[in-house]
């Protein structure tokens, strides 16, 4: 179906949304986000692309803001899943020892962790993401019987309570209803401009007469998935970590987006030389789209009293078959984070490609990220927003972020097939066509 066909499908889809929409209107909270910008009633979905109820095609940029980084519905966890299910396994087991878990650890030891010579406890805890970065947040204050947290701005690690105290967006942190206390921000990696290092300003700051209470932990995203996609470079991450280790402090790495794949390895600080204490996980870990978050804890930082930090649903055991499924069937070989740097470099070429016609209309764009996590600065919310919109007319799914949402970002399935993302890479372009060279035209550089 040509883009010009499948706009005017959509069209279709529209007119219908009164009905479609009406019980999410009468009865969903006016909470939902995702469903104002994407308006579309969804019936299925398979690898890279999501189908509405009307059998109309979306190729999918967001992949469940990186929940799913193996697509939809992917065949071979799939079968895994139905047959454990099938055979009336275990589903739900608190922290009950179960076979599914057992199996878990044993492919996360062999195909994760010892490869890269790394020793960590796992701690398995609620099963988001942010309910995780609570339990890092809670060992790092007992660990160094300190108080306060240094996160980072544009940090984004959640929407509880203690998470939310570590993130920096104002409207996000005006939902707590109440003063958030115990961080303290400094400026992320180039946050002060080119030339001016904040690692040395931190330092200044944690010195004597700085102000600044003696951490217990600093929290960092290496890719900062709702801030922007900025990131930080290897010697500045490795100076945090001598700065943490020289302040009694722990290093903690929010991997919650940027890990299980998303940033071109498994871990986004690998090839950092730097080894977090704790490095948080969730998202894509079981592979399949089912909550599961996890805590890696270096042993020595294991001082959990029993049910110290506990949750009705840390054992998912569907989880664990998938997330087992995935560790073994992707990343038990060299040959998918090849496979995957050969897509990675594809995309790379493309988005440089898109950056140089882009800068006609907008200057000072940029291409953001790195590996499958990636985006367009355009420095213009209103702008991203455009291009999003565009791209859903057309059949794309992708989101924005940054503080104004002036990044249009990218998050294409690992697994995705050479011709659909090559697809939907020419989708994009013609949404960014579609919103910028009439700009273009009409300041008279065409």
């Amino acid at each position: 179906m040509s883009n010009k066909n499948v706009a005017v499908q959509r069209g279709y889809d529209k007119r219908r949304q009164a009905s479609d929409f009406r019980e999410f209107e009468a009865f969903e909270s006016n909470v939902r986000s995702y469903c104002r910008d994407f308006p579309v009633l969804l019936g299925r979905a398979k690898g890279s692309r999501a189908y509405s109820v009307d059998e109309v095609a979306y190729i999918d940029f967001f992949m469940g803001a990186g929940a799913l980084n193996y697509g939809h519905n992917c065949d071979p966890l799939k079968a895994r899943l139905l047959a454990y299910i099938e055979k009336d396994g275990i589903t739900h087991s608190l922290d009950f020892y179960t076979n599914a878990k057992k199996e878990f650890i044993q492919a996360f030891q062999e195909n994760i962790l010892t490869p890269r010579k790394l020793e960590y406890k796992l701690q398995f805890t609620g099963p988001t993401g942010t309910n995780a970065v609570e339990a890092a947040l809670k060992l790092a204050r007992k660990v160094t019987r300190r108080t306060n947290v240094i996160a980072f701005t544009n940090a984004f690690h959640g929407m509880s309570l203690g998470s939310l105290s570590a993130t920096a967006s104002p409207k996000k942190r005006r939902g707590s209803g109440m003063p958030l206390a115990g961080v303290t921000f400094m400026p992320y990696d180039g946050y002060l401009g080119d030339g001016v290092d904040s690692i040395d300003y931190i330092s200044r700051m944690l010195a004597d007469g700085g102000g600044v209470d003696a951490p217990a932990a600093f929290l960092v995203e290496t890719i900062q998935g709702e801030g922007g996609l900025r990131m930080v470079g290897k010697s500045w991450l490795q100076r945090l970590a001598a700065l943490a280790r020289d302040c009694g402090a722990l290093l903690i790495v929010d991997d919650i987006q940027s890990g299980c794949g998303r940033s071109g390895r498994f871990f986004s600080f690998e090839g950092m030389d730097v080894e977090p204490d704790i490095v948080v996980l969730s998202k894509s870990l079981s592979g399949y789209g089912l909550p599961f978050s996890m805590n890696l804890l270096k042993p020595e930082h294991d001082l959990w009293e029993p049910a110290e930090h506990n949750g009705t649903f840390r054992g998912n055991n569907l989880a664990f078959v998938t997330g087992k499924a995935a560790l073994e069937l992707f990343w038990a070989t060299p040959a998918f984070e090849t496979e995957l740097a050969r897509k990675v470099d594809y995309l790379d070429r493309r988005l440089g490609q898109l950056l140089e016609r882009i800068r006609q209309a907008v200057p000072r764009a940029e291409v953001r990220g790195r590996g499958f996590m990636q985006g367009v600065y355009l420095g213009d919310g209103e702008l991203a927003a455009k291009v999003s919109q565009e791209a859903f007319r057309l059949g794309l799914i992708v989101e924005t972020c940054g503080p104004q949402g002036e990044v249009v970002k990218l998050l294409p399935a690992l697994t995705i097939e050479d011709e659909v993302l090559r697809e939907g890479l020419d989708l994009l372009e013609s949404a960014f066509g579609n919103v910028l060279w009439p700009k273009l035209v009409s300041l008279g550089a065409a």
